[in-house]
């Protein structure tokens, strides 16, 4: 087991390399990919500013600790588009022109290959960095205490976010297998992707329930910020660990499935 998590990191090392040199061959479009997604934060940021000038409360957290869960949305968006958004955008190319097939023949898993080959190395670096300042600024400010067990239990539900984030997201991709047209799908999942920026106390609590046990999206911004102002004991932890697993774990069934009824584009 040790080996085989040894050779895919390798691998992914090599894909972050290879990415990282064929971004550089074109620096314009480099910085220039930095420069948009930066526009695209300083509107996010003008969320922050109404929050602060309208001294908004939600469930007694004041816009100090709303930082926490707008500053994670943040870290969570910047690695989603780092790490997967282009890859999930390219499954269903694969699908139709036949690209799939030549993967099929890779000594590898055919879904790391498919949802992993792609890294961008400039849409995240202004979410990241943003959104963690944010987080940083609502820790201090909410007196939180800085200690190894706060730090870690924030770091285990941030690889909990972007484990779900993973698995929500690719699941419009594996559409694919089966549908033609899945565009209006993902569109709808970004669209309730930028509805989890807020704790999610300001839904009712039907909603509140649907997003955390059913589709786990409010997992992803509210745990970690939930867990740091002492709403969410390690218990919570653990099972949210769990949960993001057994999703994983779901997806990756579904994914056998949808590769089961693939058909290939030459035949």
């Amino acid at each position: 087991m040790f080996k085989i998590a040894r050779k895919y990191m390798r691998l992914y090392g090599i894909f972050i390399k290879n990415c990282l040199i064929a971004q550089m061959e074109f620096r314009g479009n480099f910085m220039m990919s930095m420069l948009v997604e930066s526009v695209y934060l300083l509107a996010k940021l003008l969320y922050v500013l109404v929050v602060f000038r309208t001294d908004l409360h939600v469930e007694g957290i004041p816009p100090e600790g709303l930082l926490l869960f707008i500053g994670m949305h943040t870290v969570v968006t910047g690695i989603y588009v780092g790490l997967f958004l282009t890859n999930f955008m390219k499954i269903p190319e694969y699908i139709k022109d036949g690209s799939l097939d030549l993967m099929l023949t890779k000594p590898v898993s055919l879904q790391f290959m498919a949802s992993l080959r792609y890294v961008d190395l400039a849409l995240p670096i202004p979410d990241i960095l943003v959104g963690f300042v944010m987080v940083g600024i609502g820790w201090h400010a909410m007196d939180i205490p800085l200690t190894f067990l706060q730090l870690a239990g924030f770091a285990l539900l941030l690889f909990v976010s972007v484990v779900i984030t993973y698995c929500l997201m690719i699941i419009p991709a594996l559409l694919s297998f089966w549908f033609v047209q899945t565009g209006s799908v993902s569109d709808i999942a970004h669209s309730v992707w930028d509805a989890n920026n807020f704790p999610m106390a300001i839904y009712p609590a039907w909603v509140r329930r649907i997003g955390t046990f059913i589709i786990p999206l409010f997992l992803i911004t509210n745990f970690g910020p939930m867990f740091l102002i002492g709403q969410l004991s390690w218990l919570h932890v653990g099972l949210a660990l769990a949960g993001s697993l057994l999703f994983f774990a779901a997806v990756r069934l579904l994914w056998k499935q949808a590769v089961k009824g693939y058909s290939s584009a030459s035949s």
